[in-house]
């Protein structure tokens, strides 16, 4: 009988202790943000361009296979309100959504967050208070100082969403001038920042140099070497997918250029897709 009694009591200890390890081990935060997750595997992602402020036009680009997509709110008279219609006309969409903002502005981050965004992309960084203030402003406390407000990310996301959204954002850095490469090596160690983008059009147009010359190439080899250094992930446009050595992370056409080059194939054409071109073509030149 001691003996049943002493096995019982030891049973129940040891089950006790593992239920309370089980409870003290910290639980892994859900993430849903498929684009972190491919590139924390070592994948690479593409996104389509998206300027038109269609929710039909947005869903079929979200469902052709695209990783995520570039919402182009710098360089488009789209609103807030258009790009929260078509992010929610198109829930559950494998592509997820990433909005190039204006500015990284609190302002800018944190509406394009309520309306469902899970990637900020910052134009023109050329110093490193516009990346801090970006990851202070998409970020809930204590990781940053966005607030609480109406927004459709439970919606979109679940309703566990603000115990998971800092896991699941992500920042992206865009270089596009010589003053942005003399920083690079900050914007690329600072934490928060995933991505460092290399545009490859404005640097062209802020240096005076083209794609291929010398100089052009000695600053797009700085940022690669200031990113490679910070372990973040290198991104480029669509054009450098195959000529290009260690980018994960690439910027496709638009909605107009895919249109053009799906009725050429149709027509019986042999359209070239842009990622087969090697040089990126320079935005606002493009034929019509």
């Amino acid at each position: 009988m001691k003996n049943r009694l002493s096995l019982f009591v030891l049973s129940a200890f040891l089950c006790g202790g593992l239920a309370s390890a089980q409870q003290s081990m910290p639980t892994q935060p859900r993430i849903f943000n498929t684009v972190k997750q491919k590139l924390a595997a070592g994948k690479q992602v593409v996104g389509g361009t998206v300027v038109i402020p269609d929710p039909d036009t947005y869903c079929a680009m979200a469902n052709s296979g695209f990783d995520f997509l570039w919402i182009e709110m710098q360089h488009s008279p789209m609103t807030y309100q258009d790009v929260a219609h078509m992010i929610r006309a198109c829930k559950g969409a494998a592509a997820m959504p990433f909005i190039r903002v204006p500015d990284a502005t609190e302002g800018d981050i944190q509406k394009a967050m309520d309306i469902g965004a899970v990637g900020i992309v910052i134009p023109m960084v050329e110093d490193i208070q516009k990346v801090q203030n970006a990851i202070k402003f998409s970020h809930y406390p204590p990781g940053g100082k966005r607030s609480l407000g109406n927004g459709q990310y439970g919606a979109m996301w679940g309703p566990d969403y603000r115990q998971i959204a800092n896991d699941n954002v992500m920042i992206v850095a865009m270089i596009e001038s010589p003053a942005g490469v003399k920083i690079a090596d900050e914007i690329a160690s600072t934490p928060g920042v995933d991505v460092v983008f290399v545009a490859s059009t404005d640097l062209g147009s802020f240096s005076g140099y083209k794609q291929g010359e010398p100089q052009y190439e000695a600053l797009v080899k700085q940022i690669e070497q200031s990113v490679n250094r910070a372990g973040k992930k290198l991104a480029g446009p669509l054009a450098w997918k195959f000529s290009r050595q260690g980018y994960a992370f690439f910027q496709g056409p638009t909605e107009a250029s895919l249109i053009k080059t799906g009725a050429e194939f149709d027509l019986g054409g042999s359209p070239k897709s842009e990622s087969r071109k090697g040089v990126a073509p320079t935005e606002g030149a493009e034929k019509p």
